[in-house]
């Protein structure tokens, strides 16, 4: 009995004119298996439902199909990511769709999640602010440990994703506004920290040499050649974590950028008036976003790329014979 984690669950609703043809295209298509017909079931019964699962790799060219047909304007389509799915029959259609499952993006996936993250939030800006502060503690203690507990918790690299997609996909109103959300959130939380370290400074809870010393800490306001080649490399690994079915490595990625401290070095020296060290940080800010700018950019598009050259490689078609018919 085979088993794989490279298939997507498909529920799709739709009127029964579209949800036949949409059926008699998926159950010629070998990288689809299970397909099953609910008549009647949804639009207040003018519409059936169809569930299915497919190949993750192929993923992309199926909700094309979905949505040539018309299904997203007169229904909906769900996809679902289940932790594993035994049967043969999915072993089949996976092997069949073109490429790994691993390289496979679901770009209706990338899309809906790009839109999400590129809108501001009291969330994002909460996180990002806790985290500036913990950064900025960081400096003020020399405690590396904490720099990269407020690299794991800032949410930074979601908007940067989204305007790497909107470039990509030429989606001018998501790029600008996660480019709105990410450069207000910076600005913002350097704001309230300088505040905040401004009033700590002046009760006399820190010194300007504690908020400017720092041997451990020091890279944050000195940036150099290796901080855009970090950044280059972190961007990279953080588009193919985003994309791909396998995102554990983006927790590496989060404690690869100095982006969250520099953040938080620019509000703890402003507040004790130290230029030098803030322009620094700036500069180090830049240099990081830059950086991952760039990478998740190119990267994804690479991935569209072979994705479009993968395409062109259409999967086999079976037998009617040989596929289960719709249960009804």
């Amino acid at each position: 009995m085979g088993e794989t984690d490279a298939m997507l669950s498909v529920r799709v609703s739709a009127p029964t004119d579209i949800a036949r043809v949409v059926h008699d295209r998926l159950v010629v298509d070998e990288t689809v298996c299970d397909v099953t017909v609910l008549p009647g079931t949804s639009l207040d019964g003018r519409g059936d439902v169809l569930l299915f699962a497919m190949a993750r790799e192929n993923a992309d060219r199926v909700v094309g199909m979905l949505r040539a047909a018309g299904v997203p304007e007169r229904g909906a389509i769900t996809v679902i990511e289940p932790l594993t799915v035994i049967s043969d029959a999915a072993d089949a259609a996976e092997r069949a769709a073109p490429g790994h499952p691993a390289d496979g993006v679901v770009w209706a996936q990338v899309a809906d999640r790009s839109r999400e993250d590129a809108r501001p939030s009291v969330n994002f800006f909460v996180f990002l602010l806790l985290a500036t502060l913990i950064a900025g503690i960081g400096r003020l203690l020399d405690q590396p440990i904490l720099i990269i507990g407020a690299m794991v918790v800032g949410p930074e690299f979601a908007p940067v994703a989204a305007i790497c997609y909107a470039v990509v996909r030429r989606r001018r109103a998501v790029a600008t506004t996660a480019l709105a959300t990410l450069l207000g959130g910076f600005a913002g939380c350097i704001a309230v920290a300088w505040a905040v370290w401004a009033l700590a400074h002046a009760a006399g809870l820190f010194s300007y040499a504690q908020a400017t010393t720092g041997p451990q800490t020091q890279f944050i306001v000195s940036p150099d050649t290796w901080s855009f080649v970090i950044a280059v490399l972190a961007g990279a690994a953080g588009m193919l974590s985003l994309t791909s079915s396998k995102p554990s490595a983006l927790v590496g990625v989060f404690i690869s950028i100095t982006t969250v401290p520099a953040v938080g070095a620019i509000g703890l020296t402003l507040a004790v008036g130290a230029w030098d060290e803030a322009r620094g940080g700036a500069v180090q800010l830049l240099v990081n976003v830059v950086g991952l700018l760039l990478a998740g950019t190119a990267t994804l598009g690479v991935q569209l790329l072979l994705g479009r050259l993968l395409g062109t490689r259409s999967p086999g078609r079976r037998a009617t014979a040989r596929v289960r018919g719709p249960q009804r």
